[in-house]
């Protein structure tokens, strides 16, 4: 039976307490491992998480007496707690951050990162949009620095009519990113929110509105939006597509993270359990959720360096 109990509402709405067990770091494979007991904590992307809920309602079936919880606070409210030593794991949209780094290594606190799958962040329009079908990323950064201020300001065969921008806000690594990769880490000038399904529904109610977002609140929702397709450095407009964003031809493609407590890790025999079957299942729960599994290696190699860890 699942067992479901509220950590905090972002994207998800919910987070879920759900049991597993093993036996062992690196997960063995003891006739006993059911009788396995522990407790793992996370908490971190909203991006994430939905792969993270998915993994644990598997989890849960095969493993009911190790309790796994995970709470989405954004990517930069997930490493807050992970710092102070709250969390086993954060689940992050964007590679961890020199600074976060920095307060770990203060603490002597050794990590480790886990790609889990790949994700693409879409760009969409309102539906009712007949004009929009491509942008550069130089379209993009005109946009979302308030250089632009008509969709005619992007491009003269446009109407002038204004923009609507609509955007994560600082707690999220879909804010980092698009921060880095398209505005080089320069301001964001948009309405920001904490919930991804608030900027959907922007977008959704401006007839000239443009957000930003991953991939499976795209797909969640593409009856109600437009999605953009957006030119790389080769010239070439590519739509977000599993395909794509597995080979990363689509130019705001991204790798999503589980980062790990070493120390934690070989300590806590529930958690070596829990990381080991997030592995093994290869991101078929990622597909599930909406997102792209990586290649069959990735995950094969990174169980090498799981079973190391936990040794």
């Amino acid at each position: 039976m699942k067992k479901w109990q509220v950590l905090g509402t972002t994207v998800i709405g919910a987070s879920l307490l759900l049991g597993a067990c093993g036996n062992g770091g690196n997960g063995g494979g003891d006739s006993k491992e059911s009788d396995a007991k522990g407790e793992v904590k996370g908490d971190g992307s909203s991006t994430v998480g939905p792969i993270v809920e998915v993994l644990n309602e598997k989890f849960n079936k095969k493993y009911p007496n190790i309790t796994v919880s995970s709470a989405t606070s954004g990517t930069g409210g997930g490493f807050e707690k992970f710092i102070a030593g709250e969390t086993d794991f954060s689940n992050a949209s964007r590679p961890i951050k020199p600074e976060e780094k920095k307060k770990l290594d203060d603490k002597n606190v050794k990590f480790s990162d886990f790609k889990i799958a790949q994700d693409g962040v879409t760009i969409a329009v309102n539906k009712d949009n007949d004009f929009v079908k491509e942008l550069t990323i130089d379209d993009l950064k005109k946009i979302y620095s308030g250089q632009a201020k008509t969709w005619k300001d992007v491009n003269p065969k446009y109407p002038a009519k204004e923009i609507k921008a609509f955007s994560p806000d600082q707690s999220h690594g879909t804010y980092d990113f698009f921060s880095e990769e398209v505005m080089d880490k320069g301001d964001i000038k948009a309405e920001k929110n904490a919930d991804t399904n608030v900027i959907v529904q922007s977008v959704k109610n401006n007839k000239e509105g443009i957000g930003y977002f991953g991939y499976n609140f795209y797909e969640q929702n593409k009856d109600k939006l437009k999605e953009v397709k957006i030119k790389g450095k080769d010239g070439k407009a590519i739509e977000p597509t599993k395909k794509t964003i597995q080979d990363s031809s689509y130019a705001l493609s991204r790798p999503l993270y589980i980062y790990t407590n070493d120390k934690k890790l070989k300590d806590n025999k529930a958690f070596g359990t829990f990381m080991k079957f997030v592995l093994e299942d290869k991101g078929k729960s990622a597909e599930k959720a909406g997102y792209v599994a990586l290649p069959k290696k990735d995950y094969d190699d990174q169980l090498k360096k799981l079973k190391d860890l936990t040794k």
